[in-house]
């Protein structure tokens, strides 16, 4: 599904972000990319979205090759990507219904389809209750579980959880990772950057370990091992 062949990315030659990196992975897995901060994990996401260029190599998506593709193809390559921030992104001034739905009015949803698709994926993280709440009458854990039900709206192929967990307690960051791990049982693919070892010892699938921009480890089920 995602193929990174030989992708380096070099700012200067003091700051390697990726070097030489080669992985694949395939639909449907769950894979936890961790390593300590300045790794690469978030390099390695960035080039996923095109939100960053390959010094050298080639990032591919199915068979497309990510940064050769025109505005209007990126656009609807990024349609099939579902992205959860650590810092969850929330319209401010929107409710968590309204959160959801204008992800869903941002690609063309009928009314009809927002009125439908809402309630059942806010019921999927556990916010039914909170449809008229602003995200800041939510605390962390249910804003960041509002996050992920706006990524998965719109059915995404894959969704990236980029250090989802990061500012969260214990208590919250099971419940963001029994999310993902519902998610991905639905046969969503999930890529989680994470440097937390419970999250990923818990998780019990596919770790790729970086250290330095390098891919050091990858482990089929794996453990936080650095």
């Amino acid at each position: 599904m995602i193929y990174f062949n030989n992708v380096s990315k070099i700012y200067n030659k003091d700051s390697v972000a990726l070097e030489d990196v080669t992985l694949t992975v395939k639909e449907g897995e769950f894979v936890s990319i961790v390593g300590h901060s300045g790794a690469g994990k978030t390099t390695l996401v960035k080039m996923i979205l095109a939100d960053d260029v390959p010094t050298s190599g080639t990032v591919f998506f199915e068979s497309l090759d990510i940064h050769k593709l025109k505005s209007e193809d990126l656009t609807k390559l990024r349609r099939r990507i579902g992205v959860v921030f650590q810092d969850f992104k929330l319209l401010s001034n929107k409710t968590a219904y309204e959160n959801i739905a204008f992800a869903m009015e941002a690609v063309g949803k009928t009314d009809e389809e927002i009125e439908s698709d809402v309630p059942h994926v806010l019921e999927l993280v556990d916010l039914s209750n909170k449809h008229n709440h602003f995200p800041h009458q939510m605390s962390g854990g249910e804003q960041q579980r509002l996050s992920i039900a706006r990524a998965i709206i719109n059915q995404p192929e894959i969704v990236i959880a980029d250090e989802p967990t990061g500012n969260l307690d214990p208590i919250n960051t099971y419940e963001i990772i029994q999310i993902l791990k519902k998610i991905n049982d639905l046969g969503t693919t999930v890529i989680l950057t994470t440097h937390n070892k419970g999250v990923t010892d818990s998780i019990n699938k596919r770790v790729i370990t970086m250290e330095k921009g390098k891919v050091v480890r990858d482990d089929k089920e794996g453990k936080y091992t650095i």
